[in-house]
C-alpha cells in the first residue's frame, strides 16, 4: 500500500511543482475523472480531458508503472532517492527524495515536502516548505555610513580648545564596498572585498582654516570673515578581509541572532583637500576656498575593522594604525589616528 501511496504523492508533487502558468492548487478540475480505490484508503485519480486520452488510457498498465519506479531503500539512513537528473560529466541532481521513518513517510520535491503519518487510525498528511539552501559562496554590495574622529598618540580625543578638534555631526564617513563571502563551516565565514571610503573631518571651531604650510598643515584663524564650515577630506581605495561568526545561521535561526566580525584593511589615497566656507564681514552670500592639503596626508592607511550585528542591523568601527598625516606634518606635530563608528547598510 505504501508504494501506491508514494506514487500518488509523487504525482501530486510533480503537478504542484512543475505546472506552468503561475501557482496552481494540487488538484485541478477536469472534464472527466476516473477514481480507482483500493485497500482502506488507497486511491488513484486519473484526469481525462478528451476522448483520445481516454482511448490511450485503456492500454495503460498501472502495475508496470509502479514496478518501473524500482524503489531502493537505504537501510542505514532511511533515505530513498527516486528521481535524479545527471549530466555528461557524471554529476547528478536529486529531484525527488523519500524518507521513511516508522509510521511516517516524507516525500520531497525541490523545497516542498509532503509528510504522511499513518501512526493513528486515520492517515494524516501535512505539507512543509523547506528553506532555500544557503550558497557556500556569494557576492554582495554594502554601504558604510558613520562619523569620524581621531585619537591623539597619548590617548583621548583633541579638546575643543584645539583648532583641529573634530565635530561629530558632519564628519561623515561614507564607504561603498563590493564584497564576497565564502562559507568555511556552518555559521563561520570569510568575507573580503574592495571599496572606496571618503573621510570628512569637520572642525568644531569654524573660525580656523586648514592650509598648506611650509612644514606641514597649519590652522590659521580667519578674523577677516565669518566662517560657516571648515573641514579636511580624503578618499581611499580600500581592500578589506573579515572573519565572521553568525550565531543565527549556526543555530538555524536565519538572520535572527548575533553576528560578529573582525579583520584588517589596507587603503591607498586617491584624493585629499581642505574646504572653508565663509561670508565676507558685513556682506552677503557664501564663498568657498578649496585648497590642496593632500600632500601632507598619508598615502597609505591600514588598520582593524570590527562589526557587530543583531538581526539585520549591523554596526561597524574602524581604527587606523597609521597616522592621518605624514610623520611630523600634522597640526602642531600631533600624531592623529582616525577612528570611525557607524552602520552597515
Amino acid at each position: 500500500m505504501k508504494r501506491y501511496l508514494l506514487a500518488m504523492i509523487l504525482l501530486a508533487l510533480a503537478h504542484t511543482s512543475f505546472a506552468s502558468g503561475g501557482t496552481h492548487s494540487a488538484f485541478t478540475a477536469a472534464k472527466d475523472s476516473i477514481i480507482v480505490e483500493y485497500g482502506h484508503s488507497g486511491k488513484i485519480v486519473i484526469l481525462v480531458d478528451n476522448k483520445e486520452d481516454f482511448e490511450k488510457l485503456k492500454i495503460l498498465d498501472v502495475n508496470q508503472i509502479i514496478n518501473e519506479l524500482d524503489l531502493e531503500l537505504d537501510e542505514n539512513t532511511g533515505d530513498l532517492t527516486v528521481v535524479e537528473v545527471g549530466d555528461k560529466d557524471g554529476h547528478s541532481k536529486e529531484i525527488v527524495k523519500v524518507e521513511e521513518g516508522g509510521a511516517e513517510t516524507a516525500v520531497s520535491v525541490g523545497r516542498i515536502k509532503v509528510i504522511v503519518d499513518e501512526s493513528g487510525p486515520t492517515t494524516k498528511v501535512r505539507v512543509e516548505k523547506t528553506k532555500k539552501p544557503e550558497p557556500s559562496f556569494r557576492t554582495y554590495f554594502n554601504v558604510d555610513l558613520g562619523i569620524n574622529n581621531y585619537l591623539r598618540s597619548g590617548g583621548g580625543f583633541p579638546t575643543s580648545d584645539q583648532p583641529y578638534a573634530v565635530k561629530g555631526w558632519g564628519s561623515w564617513n561614507v564607504g561603498l564596498n563590493l564584497m564576497a563571502s565564502q562559507r568555511l563551516s556552518k555559521g563561520f565565514y570569510w568575507d573580503f572585498g574592495l571599496g572606496v571610503q571618503w573621510y570628512n573631518f569637520k572642525f568644531e571651531n569654524r573660525d580656523y582654516q586648514a592650509v598648506r604650510g611650509d612644514q606641514g598643515i597649519d590652522f590659521i584663524q580667519r578674523t577677516d570673515v565669518d566662517g560657516f564650515k571648515s573641514k579636511v577630506s580624503a578618499s581611499y581605495l580600500t581592500a578589506m578581509t573579515l572573519l565572521k561568526l553568525d550565531f543565527g545561521r549556526m543555530n538555524d535561526n536565519g538572520h535572527k541572532g548575533l553576528k560578529i566580525a573582525a579583520g584588517p584593511y589596507f587603503g591607498y589615497r586617491v584624493g585629499g583637500r581642505s574646504k572653508y566656507v565663509y561670508r565676507e564681514t558685513g556682506g552677503s552670500g557664501r564663498h568657498k576656498d578649496k585648497l590642496n592639503t593632500g600632500i601632507y596626508l598619508n598615502n597609505i592607511r591600514y588598520g582593524i575593522r570590527g562589526e557587530i550585528g543583531i538581526g539585520r542591523v549591523t554596526f561597524f568601527s574602524t581604527y587606523d594604525l597609521n597616522e592621518l598625516y605624514q610623520d611630523g606634518n600634522g597640526p602642531s606635530g600631533e600624531s592623529l589616528h582616525p577612528i570611525t563608528f557607524g552602520l552597515v547598510f
